[in-house]
């Protein structure tokens, strides 16, 4: 498989995910504001590619935007979602560039942790054997385990993400014990995904804000990084487009 085109500044690529654009507009029960308005912007920002999470629940994102928006990315859409059949017929006539398959419990108010691929690779084959066939590339979001990147790979997924919640629960808590900890779990799993299978893409994400972002992006072999939460708290005050731009400096260490 060949990867897609490493950006100029060797940062890693951006994926912004914008379920919180939708999750304002749930509270209201309104038709704004409109989560494909805001993936375009994002695009025209900068943005390397657009993450939206299709849940169970529908508590954000609904199937419409899903459907609206696939035809009218200029980049690429990453959709996010849990291993159900519900969700493989939905993503096999959207079509999507990326599918990740992540862990999903209604009663969570965010996803709390990785995939446990060990567990369960007969299902994972079956299910990423039938996205393939459709052309759709996959991502498993784990946790920074060698035994989770292995069965990932054993399940002949494309790529994973790794679960970056834990470093930046530890860098939100000023705990720079914790926060060095995790960092360097990210570290090792990126390491060992690529030295097992080099061209391995390995991606990150979850709770990444400005002020904790710059050394996960920091870290060799990381190919993209999906921010949504902060990035979309960030826009309320400085607006949708600065706020992508604010990141990708970030990312960089401006």
């Amino acid at each position: 498989m060949n990867k897609m085109v490493q950006s100029s500044s060797n940062s890693p690529l951006l994926g912004v995910n914008i379920d919180h654009v939708a999750t304002l507009r749930q509270a209201r029960g309104v038709n704004y504001p409109d989560p494909i308005e805001a993936a375009l912007l994002c695009e025209q920002a900068g943005a390397d590619g657009i993450t939206l999470h299709l849940r169970e629940d529908r508590r954000h994102i609904v199937d419409e935007d899903v459907y609206r928006m696939k035809p009218l990315l200029k980049t690429r859409m990453n959709l996010e979602m849990a291993t159900t059949e519900e969700m493989l017929n939905i993503a096999l006539k959207v079509k999507p560039e990326w599918v990740c398959l992540v862990p999903e419990k209604r009663e969570e108010l965010t996803t709390e942790g990785g995939l446990d691929v060990a567990s369960q690779q007969d299902h994972l084959k079956e299910y990423i054997a039938a996205l393939h066939e459709a052309g759709i590339q996959v991502s498993l979001f784990v946790d920074p385990e060698s035994k989770q990147i292995d069965a990932a790979m054993a399940c002949a997924a494309d790529a994973v993400e790794l679960h970056t919640g834990q470093y930046s629960q530890a860098a939100l808590a000023e705990d720079s014990a914790a926060t060095a900890h995790e960092l360097q779990r990210i570290q090792n799993a990126t390491a060992y995904a690529l030295s097992v299978q080099d061209t391995f893409i390995v991606n990150a994400g979850h709770g990444l804000t400005r002020d904790n972002v710059y050394p996960i992006a920091s870290i060799p072999g990381i190919y993209e990084l999906n921010i949504g939460h902060a990035l979309i708290a960030d826009s309320v005050f400085m607006g949708l487009e600065k706020a992508v731009h604010a990141m990708k400096q970030a990312m960089q260490g401006e």
